[in-house]
């Protein structure tokens, strides 16, 4: 059984808070919940599901068998009152036994009343399968010092290759089957809309929002405009935003807002939008640029809620056109840029003035080609199957 990146962080909170694991459908987080439970409890935990009938009176009634030192509960999110009635459980039985929380939607926004949980958990949100986490990445993350690149290995371009076809959901990056991929697309999208999106949230066009899903891959990489979308789709300005905000709430994809400072004019306020899962865009380009940006937002929600670092992922781009893919700050302050590109020419220009106008400490050329690893005009161009590495 693969050991999750998350595992030992999440055992640690748990000696004396709740834990949230939040994240897409089907990325590991019942798997993860219960190696911890496993691993860390002696197999002494429980498991109670929202959805099963049998658990759910468990839950309602409050009746838990008294041996367990934990208690996974799955999907509770789905209870009018969950907030309230965690916030009962763990005050009342926190000396006897422990509380992991997951779910498929953000759980850090689904407050909807009552006394707050602020200092009783800690929240996790976690991704799907990295190179790093696959390949032995790094764990030396220091913000503001270089990044920490592993030595090449052949293993790490077979895991790069395996990720970009199939992407990183543990169920089909094991199985390698182009079928079973194509089924698996098919099948989550239906339970997402159809089930966990319809159990929360009061859509009446289901089939619209169905529609959303197959329409967004296409968006990709490129400026997100909501007044596309609405004529699209036919719909008010109003309804298409509530639609996209709930699918970003479900992790179906995550967008990224251009860094802003007073050094660079910037004339867009437009995101960028990206899927959790890159394996279902069909341009290569746009796959390859999502992946990176995938690994970055995993590298930014780590540093956050495993390591409390304010780290955040933008763009770049100013009045004058000049874009860089990716920013990555902590506490405000840029760390370093990415510009990703499939192969190597020469080093963007961009990149390089961006890197020097807002002095950021480290500049990288990422590239989808093997083998290229060169320092020029104080960028680094280096293969992605090395870059990625050095995340988690």
């Amino acid at each position: 059984m693969l050991k999750r990146y998350l595992e030992s962080h999440i055992f640690a909170d748990l000696k004396d808070r709740m834990v949230f694991i939040s994240g897409p459908r089907q990325v590991g987080k019942t798997t993860l919940a219960k190696q911890i439970g496993e691993n860390f409890f002696s197999r002494k935990y429980g498991y109670l599901n929202w959805d099963n009938r049998e658990d759910k009176k468990v839950i309602l009634n409050g009746t838990f068998p008294a041996e367990r030192e934990l208690f996974v509960f799955d999907e509770i999110h789905k209870y009018k009152n969950w907030k309230n009635y965690l916030k009962g459980e763990h005050d009342k039985y926190k000396e006897k036994f422990h509380i992991l929380v997951t779910g498929s939607a953000r759980l850090d926004i689904y407050r909807k009343g009552g006394d707050s949980l602020l200092g009783r958990y800690r929240s996790y949100r976690l991704h799907p399968l990295s190179l790093g986490e696959l390949a032995g990445g790094s764990e030396k993350h220091v913000p503001f010092l270089e990044l920490d690149f592993q030595q090449y290995n052949k293993n790490q371009k077979e895991v790069f290759e395996r990720l970009f076809k199939f992407g990183g959901f543990p169920e089909v990056y094991i199985k390698q089957d182009e079928k079973d991929l194509r089924r698996w697309h098919n099948e989550r999208i239906d339970r997402l809309v159809k089930e966990d999106i319809r159990d929360v949230e009061n859509i009446r066009d289901i089939s619209s929002m169905d529609v959303l899903t197959e329409i967004l891959p296409g968006k990709a990489g490129s400026l997100f405009s909501l007044n596309s979308l609405r004529e699209d789709l036919n719909v008010t300005h109003k309804t298409i935003s509530l639609w996209v905000d709930i699918l970003e709430k479900f992790y179906y994809h995550f967008r990224i807002y251009p860094y802003q400072s007073t050094v660079i004019k910037s004339l867009r306020k437009e995101p960028k939008l990206y899927l959790w899962d890159w394996s279902v865009i069909d341009d290569e380009g746009a796959r390859f640029e999502n992946m990176v940006a995938s690994h970055l937002l995993k590298f930014c929600h780590f540093l956050f809620d495993a390591q409390g670092y304010k780290a955040q992922l933008f763009y770049l781009r100013d009045k004058d056109q000049r874009e860089v893919d990716f920013l990555v700050s902590v506490e405000g302050r840029p760390w370093f840029c990415v510009e990703v590109k499939t192969s190597f020419k020469d080093i963007s220009t961009p990149l390089m003035y961006f890197s020097k106008k807002l002095k950021i400490p480290f500049a990288y050329q990422v590239l989808k080609q093997e083998g290229v690893d060169i320092i020029k005009d104080n960028v680094r161009a280096i293969s992605a199957s090395k870059f990625l590495t050095s995340l988690v």
